[in-house]
Order: C-alpha cells, then sequence, then structure tokens
C-alpha cells in the first residue's frame, strides 16, 4: 500500500503519525513494514538488511546517535575526528525562524532544521528568497515529531534548530545541483556506495562496490542513464567513511566531492526508514549479512 497516494499532503501524514504516539514502537514499526514492503518483519533473528534496520531503531541506543544525528551537533563529533575541513561553513544557528536576518546572509546559502530530513532550502539569488513563506515552513518543521513518523530513536532527543551553511557549486557536473555520494558501512568497513543525482529535478540513484563496479540494483528511484566515471575523490571518500563509522554497528555516511575537496553531509543510522524494496530483492539479504547486530 502506497499510503502518499492516500495522503498526499505531508504535514498530513504526519498530524496522523503524531495521532497514532500511543501505539508501541514494536507495534507501529511491524504495521509499517508490513505496509510498505507487505511482508511481517522478523525482528527477534532479523536477516533482512531491512528488518535488520527496524532491530536497530528498537534496541541501539546511545547518546552518541543523538549527537551524531543532529545536524548542528554532529560538526563537534566531526571535529573531534580531526576531520574539520571537510566541514561546509556555517553562517547562523536559531532556535527561531524570526531570528533570521536576511541581510546578514550570503547570497547564497542553504538553510535547514536539525532534526529531519527533506527539511532544507536552497538559496541562489537573496533578491529572490521568500524568507517570510520559508520562516513559515520552517515554524512548522520545528515542531513536527520527526520520532513518531518512523519510530527513529535518533531524532527522538534532538533540539531542534535551524542552521544556515555554505551553498556547494560544481559547474563542470553533469547532473543538477551536486552529486551525494553514500557509503554504506558496517563496523567501520564501508562496503558500498549509493550515488544520489539530481536530487531537485528527477531523483536518480545508482549503487556501486567500492571499485567503482556498477551493481544491477535498483530501489524505489530509476537507475541513471549514463555512464558515471569513477570520481577523482573516490579513496579519499572511502578513508572519511571509515574514519566517520568507526564508532557504530551500521551507520551511512553521506559525503560530496565538490570541485576536488571532500564535503560532508551527513550521518544517516536508518537509511530510508528501513523501509526499502530493492531489485532484485536478495540485496536485502546480501546486505543483512554484513550487518552484525551489537550484543545488548
Amino acid at each position: 500500500m502506497d499510503y502518499k497516494k492516500v495522503f498526499k499532503n505531508q504535514e498530513t501524514r504526519f498530524k496522523i503519525l503524531r495521532l497514532m504516539k500511543f501505539i508501541p514502537d514494536k507495534t507501529m514499526i511491524s504495521i509499517q513494514y508490513k505496509m510498505k514492503l507487505g511482508r511481517t518483519p522478523n525482528l527477534i533473528s532479523p536477516e533482512r538488511y531491512t528488518e535488520k534496520l527496524q532491530w536497530y531503531k528498537l534496541n541501539y541506543r546511545t547518546p552518541l546517535l543523538t549527537q551524531a544525528s543532529d545536524k548542528y551537533a554532529v560538526r563537534e563529533y566531526i571535529k573531534s575526528k580531526g576531520l574539520e575541513g571537510i566541514l561546509t561553513k556555517l553562517y547562523g544557528v536559531y532556535k527561531n525562524p524570526n531570528e533570521i536576518e536576511l541581510k546578514t546572509l550570503p547570497e547564497k546559502f542553504v538553510m535547514k532544521t536539525t532534526n529531519g530530513s527533506g527539511t532544507n532550502y536552497l538559496c541562489k539569488n537573496k533578491a529572490e528568497f521568500p524568507i517570510n513563506e520559508i520562516k513559515e515552513s520552517l515554524n512548522k518543521w520545528l515542531k513536527r515529531d520527526i520520532y513518531s513518523s518512523g519510530r527513529e530513536w535518533c531524532y527522538k532527543n534532538i533540539e531542534p534548530k535551524i542552521i544556515v551553511e555554505e551553498f556547494l557549486e560544481d559547474n563542470a557536473n553533469q547532473f543538477d545541483g551536486i552529486n551525494d555520494y553514500k557509503f554504506i558501512c558496517f563496523n567501520g568497513k564501508p562496503q558500498y556506495v549509493v550515488l544520489d543525482v539530481d536530487r531537485h529535478v528527477k531523483h536518480k540513484r545508482n549503487i556501486y562496490d567500492l571499485e567503482w563496479n556498477l551493481l544491477e540494483v535498483s530501489t524505489d528511484h530509476s537507475n541513471i542513464d549514463r555512464v558515471i566515471p569513477k570520481p577523482m575523490g573516490l579513496e579519499k571518500m572511502i578513508e572519511v567513511a571509515e574514519t566517520l563509522s568507526k564508532d557504530f554497528p551500521h551507520v551511512r555516511v553521506d559525503l560530496y566531492w565538490v570541485n576536488g575537496k571532500v564535503y560532508f553531509g551527513e550521518l544517516t543510522f536508518y537509511p530510508w526508514t528501513g523501509y526499502v524494496q530493492f531489485s532484485p530483492d536478495e540485496f536485502d539479504l546480501v546486505l543483512g549479512n554484513k550487518f552484525s547486530l551489537p550484543s545488548i
């Protein structure tokens, strides 16, 4: 069942999920998994990657997950790993949208909330940036209960804020915007690279091994319709992903390679909320086999 077709408005979906917060996590996760993937998850002895991600939500809980998931607090974690150089410039941090003064910001920037995914705005021309409308959206986003939507524990205790960061541009890129390199890592070992392109136009996705061999695997987005050469910074990005993933049984390290330099994107502990259908389906088991669940 594609619930997004039934409830097309995102805010409506969040309100409904908030009303269902009384449902225990394990029960709600099982319901969502069944609705989205058409099968009942094994949460006792999980084998699939998508099942183990649900187990991860329910059982693996440490304050470090909260810090690493907070788009502002994670900056200190990056610095603690000696990787301050991969951080984008930070222009401002705000608890309330009304604190934002557009005149103090550069011509181009990225504005986002610290407690969720997909809650960001790209400003390419400050003169055309509808700041009042955006402040209304930011107010709604700050009030969202991200945790109740997918029971992703890492977001539960984040203090919501707004941050404004550097706008990255790659003029040599053949796609719209910048390419997003997502490294799926287990216990400090990157295993695969998910490449997302044209995020704001017609989102496409490929999955590669670490040698940049294209895998015949797809998800909910079409594969890229052309050959993508191995990025010059692949080895450097793998090195960064290793460093940033060592403290976790599993994390996806999202990076950018722009104008000959690695930039940090975010750390994601439950990719796609764990509700992704791979094709072929066997890839779910391949990833699951690499995911060794920690002892609790």
